[in-house]
Order: structure tokens, then sequence, then C-alpha cells
């Protein structure tokens, strides 16, 4: 070797190179100014030769090798050598040309690097990754990483025969990010980071924020084309931003990609045998896929998780590919086809995002520099105890940066109309699924996740911000307060929430044999207590029809299919009617029977029976009705869009209710029967005078019903009923529900509610408030006594002259009816007095003996139900049957008493 090369020489840094071990590769590697000249030094363990070639001379310098592992050097006689390639010679005989990686500089700039650490970097997909460019007028692909605690950092893949020593990368100051350019790679090219620290030997990762992925079971990531796709849905996403979606209809068709359709392998017969189904790639489920959800009269898909995941049988919820759309159906481009193309069909895509958890996978984000980066390293903050994943350190800037830029890359790369986040409850509670002892308290003591609240009020704000018109859904099953509303106001921020609380009642109701729902009609009402609380989607999803749970239509009691099927039915139009927007998982709209697996097909086959073709049709019908009536979702979120008529017939089960809005006539009366007996001439109270046609109903027999409904205009009568003045007489068939359109006689006023909100929630004011007691028979008595007034009255308002001017209303042909009312009302109050226990004994009295109690209560009815004529009668007759056992409710009966007699000497009071 030279004397002068070799004193120019850093052998000390060389054996960091030839050791690869080295964080700032740059300080060696490449062409560096010394004095009369220039030093170039290469590492290429495979080469033989190296000659370095001046692209503005063409003059050729020979590298000299001095580390048998391939170091070469050579030292140019020039200050400026310009630009440079090498010309490589490698053992196996190749001649090639290179440019070196090592002559270019830094392509990530401070403020990105210091944003990112403070984790406010909100489009960080475009700094780390891979990502093709043009430096100096040289093509090739910038790669960025973030391994804090690494030594050495290598871009490896089959342009460098997966060697870790070629390219070694560069850190970036003390952010923990390594970067490095490489000249003449392109988009498809595979690679992997190779990483040594100070404990392990090399590994192995793939990149975490590769925007493209091998097809599994292959883990390499993949360089993606930076080619901008042509979109075509400018005239959709400016109407998103411009209306809320709270205010729309919203009836979302959830889906998982690999299993709503599948094609046959192509091949010999063994061929397919052995292969089976193929996926249909991305571009070719979106024509099949939209225009299926538009003839159903769905407006969204909800996608199973497009993000890569490695194993199927996850469906997608044990992601590893956050920025990347799974290669099982095809690019990201295809992907961006699919939003593109469900956009052009006016079909929004919503996409289930995993930010709870990460697998576990020695190639991806677990331990990703060999400690601890992207989860907890106390397992009892970075284990989920259930599900055998990781979890997220929240409170990390680059974890935290890393989610957000996920979430946003998919709405602003891929137009995603929306984000389900999923299992959010497992986020909010540091105990969620473990046992004392397993978890650790935050910083106050208690069980919440705090890092992880700061965590989602952070993401939501910004997309809020960024992302106007795309929703954010949570999937929260527990009674955290305010999921949905404005950060400001100290929510977390969701757009909506997913009321698993009414999909577990609803279900658990339906469930149960129709001669027993009588005991289980609390489960068919309570979620009316909490509608408004949050905003809400009623969801009947993948969940509940998988892991042995069955089917929709096998989780319906019935002797017979068409039982099961009339079941489904009437579950189906009942949640129609329920405020809050709508979700139905994929096969369950034609009724499918068997529950639902990722590894095949849907049973589209099954179509070709009437009873899953009348289902489908009876789903696609009321989907068109729900978009058509405005009552239905335009006050979803609003005490005033729905009332209760009947919501106390548990023996019957049997519930009445209307949707409304500012305008009358767009009232919608339903009437839902849930026992397997039909009823003639029912009568039903309305809201007004009018007339009310049956426009829709479950017993239809273009459905498989028997046809039973009512095919006449309905005009109402002046007699009250369920605390109405005006009601009908109808026709109700069995396990049915029937939707009436309500056209007011008289243009009445506005319909301004029978319940109000107070505080985060809804209270129930009135006879239209549900009960919220399962024991319904032990409570019967009392409940007696508040209805007969309730239905009296119609409503008992806060001031008492209030209850005299109502019951003067409804008693104007009874004469001094009203005077009795108000005088029975006021008298109450004064006995009462202040004194709680008075009323107490008094209740107890009363209830001494069942008979008289039953003689008074009915007494007391007829005197307060006068004007309601048949009502008073009804309600004596209840009151007698359910008053055997009132002596076992006397406690009941005297809390109840004295609750009422309270808050009528407190509206007396306010009224004086």
């Amino acid at each position: 070797m030279d004397g002068k090369l070799y004193d120019l020489m850093d052998w000390k840094a060389i054996e960091e190179i030839t050791y690869s071990e080295s964080s700032d590769p740059h300080r060696i590697l490449g062409a560096h100014r010394k004095k009369k000249g220039t030093l170039v030094q290469a590492y290429l363990p495979t080469a033989r030769g190296i000659s370095v070639c001046l692209n503005g001379s063409r003059k050729k310098y020979p590298m000299e090798l001095v580390d048998e592992s391939g170091f070469f050097a050579v030292f140019i006689p020039l200050a400026d050598i310009g630009t440079y390639h090498y010309e490589v010679l490698f053992d196996n005989g190749t001649l090639c040309d290179m440019c070196d990686p090592y002559a270019f500089p830094a392509q990530i700039k401070d403020s990105d690097l210091k944003k990112f650490s403070a984790g406010t970097h909100y489009e960080i997909w475009k700094i780390l990754g891979a990502h093709p460019k043009t430096v100096d007028g040289v093509e090739g692909v910038d790669f960025a990483v973030w391994a804090p605690c690494a030594m050495r950092v290598s871009v490896v893949g089959d342009f460098n025969l997966w060697d870790g020593r070629r390219h070694q990368m560069r850190r970036l100051g003390d952010s923990g990010v390594f970067e490095l350019f490489i000249p003449g790679l392109k988009a498809g090219d595979l690679y992997k980071f190779e990483i040594k620290n100070h404990n392990s030997a090399p590994f192995l990762k793939a990149d975490p924020y590769a925007n493209q992925t091998e097809m599994r079971p292959k883990t390499a990531s993949v360089v993606c084309s930076a080619d901008p796709f042509h979109w075509t849905d400018d005239k959709w996403m400016a109407e998103r931003k411009r209306h809320s979606q709270d205010e729309l209809p919203m009836a979302v068709y959830e889906v998982h990609l690999g299993s709503w359709k599948r094609k046959n392998a192509e091949g010999s017969e063994a061929e397919k045998a052995y292969l089976g189904t193929e996926f249909y790639n991305y571009r070719e489920i979106a024509h099949d896929l939209a225009a299926y959800v538009k003839d159903m009269g769905y407006t969204h898909v909800e996608l199973l998780p497009v993000m890569e995941h490695p194993l199927d049988a996850s469906w997608g919820y044990q992601t590893t590919g956050y920025y990347a759309p799974t290669s099982r159906f095809g690019t990201p481009d295809d992907f961006r086809y699919f939003v593109n193309y469900m956009h052009s069909k006016g079909i929004g895509v919503i996409l289930d995002w995993v930010p709870a958890h990460f697998p576990r996978d020695a190639w991806g984000m677990a331990q990703f520099d060999g400690t601890c980066v992207y989860e907890h390293a106390d397992p009892r903050q970075g284990c989920h105890p259930d599900w055998g994943t990781l979890i997220f350190n929240y409170g990390r800037p680059q974890v935290s940066n890393f989610l957000i830029g996920s979430a946003l890359y998919w709405t602003e790369e891929f137009h995603a109309d929306g984000l389900r986040f999923d299992a959010v409850a497992s986020m909010l509670y540091l105990d969620y699924g473990r046992k004392p002892g397993e978890w650790v308290a935050n910083i106050y003591g208690g069980n919440e996740n705090l890092e992880a609240v700061e965590f989602l009020k952070h993401l939501n704000s910004v997309f809020r911000e960024r992302e106007k018109g795309a929703v954010l859904i949570a999937e929260e099953s527990t009674a955290w307060p305010n999921v949905t509303g404005d950060v400001k106001e100290n929510s977390l921020g969701f757009h909506y929430k997913w009321n698993m609380g009414w999909m577990n009642d609803f279900l658990r109701y339906m469930q149960c044999d129709p001669y027993f729902r009588h005991s289980r009609y609390n489960d068919l009402t309570f979620s009316m207590i909490y509608a408004y609380s949050e905003k809400f989607i009623l969801p009947l999803s993948h969940d509940e029809v998988v892991h042995g749970k069955g089917s929709l239509v096998n989780k319906m009691p019935g002797a017979t299919l068409e039982e099961k099927y009339a079941e489904l039915r009437a579950a189906y139009g009942f949640m129609t009617g329920h405020p809050g927007k709508k979700l139905l998982f994929m096969g369950q709209e034609f009724g499918q029977m068997d529950e639902w697996s990722e590894e095949h097909s849907l049973e589209w086959d099954l179509l070709e029976y009437p009873i899953h073709k009348n289902t489908q049709n009876y789903v696609r019908d009321l989907n068109k009705l729900y978009r058509k009536h405005s009552a239905l979702w335009k006050k979803d979120f609003d005490s005033d869009g729905f009332e209760w008529i009947n919501c106390m017939d548990a023996e019957q089960n049997i519930v009445v209710f209307i949707r409304k809005t500012d305008d009358p006539a767009e009232t919608l009366l339903f009437v839902c029967n849930f026992a397997p007996v039909a009823h003639k001439k029912f009568r039903v109270g309305v809201p007004f005078a009018g007339k009310f046609k049956e426009i829709f109903g479950s017993e239809d027999a273009r459905y498989g019903g028997p046809g039973l409904g009512n095919t006449r205009v309905k005009t109402s009568k002046k007699e009250a009923w369920n605390g109405r003045e005006d009601s009908i007489e109808v026709d109700v068939p069995e396990l049915a529900v029937m939707i009436f359109s309500c056209t007011p006689t008289e243009a009445p006023k506005k319909l301004s509610g029978r319940t109000k909100k107070t505080g985060g929630g809804s209270t129930a004011e009135t006879v239209d408030a549900m009960p919220k007691t399962e024991a319904a028979d032990d409570e019967s008595a009392a409940e007696v006594i508040l209805a007969t007034v309730e239905s009296a009255t119609d409503t008992v308002k806060k001031a008492a002259d209030k209850v005299a001017k109502t019951a003067k209303k409804k008693a104007a042909d009874a004469g001094k009816t009203a005077d009795r009312i108000a005088e029975t009302a006021k008298k109450k109050a004064a006995d009462a007095g202040k004194t709680a226990d008075r009323i107490a004994e008094t209740a107890k009295k009363k209830a001494a003996d069942a008979g008289k109690t039953a003689d008074r209560i009915a007494e007391t009815a007829k005197k307060k139900a006068a004007d309601a004529g048949k009502t008073a009668d009804r309600i004596a007759k209840k009151a007698k049957k359910k008053a055997a056992d009132a002596g076992k409710a006397a406690d009941k009966i005297a809390q109840k008493a004295k609750k009422s007699v309270i808050r009528e000497n407190e509206e007396s009071d306010g009224a004086k």
C-alpha cells in the first residue's frame, strides 16, 4: 500500500465499517477532500476490483484493496473530482457501473426530524420508509427508518445479495432515524432493514413505514411507485367536506374483501382441487361490490382491515403494515382504484384500523431494534393478556406520530371516508383483561390509560381539522363518557361510537323464546335511556356471526325456518326505526345460515331459494325506505326525533314509537310485535289526528310473510289511548314490524318531542319514557300508580298548573274532571309536605291489604283518567291483576311514591 494512502486512512473508523458497526458510514465512505487531493473509499465485500470513474473527464482511477474484507481506497490528486461512479468487477466475473450511495447528502431536513421527535409530523409517511426520487439527476430510492437504540442499520435486498455490510445507513443526529439514498434502485425492488445492536447478532426487520409488501407468507417490504394516481372523485371529496354525516342517511355494509366473493383457481382439475379459490384483485372486486351495494341501498362499505397482515385468520386485526394495503388483493394503486370507483358510484368507504395492539412476529415491529421501540418494556403495560399481542407505547411521541400518520395516510393517500378504531376499550383501561396485580396504575392511582386518552384526543383533533367530512368511529364497549364530540369539550373526539350495549341487549332479547320474552322486555327498550349520550351506530357486525355464535338467523328462536326468518325480518325492521346509524355484516342481508368464515366465499347459491331471496329483497327495500324518509336519520342524535307511544306492553311483547322531524307530515309510526300472537283491531295512540297508512311491513308476502297487513288507510278517532288524544285500530300480525306514514288532518304545531336532554343523555319525563325495570311484575303496583297519573295528564311537567291545564284540555267534555285532577295533585303535595316518612307510611299502609290496594289503585285510576274512558278500565284491570304480590313490593311502592309526590310538590311550589 502506498505510504501516503496509508497515512490518510482512519483505521478505527474503517474497522467500524468492516465489522458493520458504524452509525455514520458517510464519515468514511465516499469522496472526502484532503490536502492536495481527494480520498475516495468504498466497501464492497464481494468485489474483486473497483475503479473510480470521473463523469466529467472520463478519467478512471483504480482503487486499492486496503482490507481483505472488501474495503477499497484511492487518493486522487484533484481538489474537486466532481461527480463520479464506480466500475466494479465482482467475484463472479460480473462487471457493472454503479453510483456511490455515500456521495449524496442526507435527504431529510432537521425541521422534519424535530417534528417527528415531538410527535407532530402529520405527513411522516413522506419522510420515513422507502421513496423513489431523483437526487442531482440520479434516480434511486431514499430509505429512512426509526431505530433509536440500534448500533447499525443497513438496507438489504436482492440488489446487494441481502448483505448487511453493503449499504450501511447514517444516523441523523440524536433523532434515532437512519437514512440512506441508494442510486439505481426502483419501484418493485424488495428490501428489509438489517439491524445490529450492542447485545445481539444482526437481524432482519420489515419496514414499518413500507407502502407495499410481499404476498404472505413472504415478509419483505417492496419499494412502491411514486407515480401519481389519477383520481376522478373531486366532486365526491368536495361534497364530503360540505356536509355533516350526522344529518344524512348512513347504512353501512360491513365487508371482508377476502371472503365476500372468490374466484376459482386456474389450472388443471387437480390443481383447482388443491388451490381451491383465489382472491379477486381490488380492481376486479370493486365493480361487483359497488353494483351490489348500490342495488341493496347501502350508503357506505366498511372494510375489515386491508392493512397488511400475515395471518388470514386474523381478518386483518393483527396488522404489520400500517402504511401498506395488503398485497393479497393487489397494489396500492389497485386499492386507490377501488376507492375511486366506489366514490364514482356514490358509495363511501370506511376502513377498520387497529391502533390498540400489534402482533409479535419477529420480522415485524416487536422489539424493532432489539429493544421495546413501539411497545412498553413492562409486560404489564406492553402485552395484551387475552390476544397475545403487544400494546403500543402511546406516551412515546414517535410511536404516537407513527399511528397518527397512519390514520391520516389512509384518508389523504387513499381518500378513505372514515376509520373505525378497533378495540378502543382495551386502549382506555390499564387493567383491561387483567387480574389484580397484573397491571400498573396511572400517576393518580387509577386504571385509566392517560397516555392513550391523550393520544386519541391528539389524533382526533388533528384528523378533524385536516380531513373535513371524513368520520372517526370507535368500537368502545364500556361506559367511558364523552367518546363522541368535540375534543374542546373534553370528549375523546370521535364522530360516532358503536352501540355495543344496544347490540348485546337486543340480541339477548331476540334470542329468548317469544313466550318468555316479557321478562326480557327491558332489554328491548333500555337503550333509549342513553340513546343520546353519544352519537351511536347500531352494529350487527362480524363479531356476532363467528366463533360458534352462529349466524343472525340461527340466533332467532323458532320451530320452522319461516318463524326464524320472520323473527329476523322483525329484528331488522326494529333496528331501522331505532335512532342511530346502521351497520350490517355481509351475508346477513340474505340470511346466510352458516356462521361466517374467512376461508371461503359467502354462500351466494342460497339466493336460489325463495326464503333467502325474499330476505335479501326485504333488506333492500328496508334500506331504500330508510334512505327515502328523513325521519329515520335526520334527527338521529336529537331526542326530538323519537317518541315512545307504548313501551310498557311487556306481556304482549309490543312496542310502538314514532320517528319524526320538524315537519309533522314526515312522521313515521312503528308498531313492533315480537310475539307469535296476532292481534285484530289493536288500538294504538297516535301523535295527532290524521290519516295513517301502512307503507311497509315485514309480514308482506313479498318477503315470505303471511301478507296480513293493513291495506286500508286508518283515520284516527278522538279516543284517548297510550296517553294520546287520538288513536287508531290496526291489525298486528305475529312477529312483525309495521311502518305507517302519518298525514295530519290539520297542520299541527311543530312536534317538539316528549323527552328532553339533560346533561349528556336523555331523561324520561313522561309516559313516553321507557321503564328501566327488569322485574316488572314486582314493581307493577308502583308502575300502575305512576302510569295512571301520566296517562291521564299526558305528561307531568314541572309545574302543577301545567298538569291542570293539560288535564282540562284532555277532559274538555268531562266537565269538572280537570279541576279534580289539579285538586288531587295539590292535596297530595300538601299532605306530603316536606316529610318523606309520612309518604312512606302512607304508601305502606295502602299496600298492607293487596285486595284493598288494587281497588284503591283502580279507583284512583278511574278518577284521574275519567276523560280516557276505556283507558281507566284497562288500568284498573291491570292493577287488580298485578297487585296480588303488592305486599312484597311495599318498599318499592313507597320509594316510587316518595319520588312522585316530592316531584309534584316541587312542581306545585314552582307553579306558585
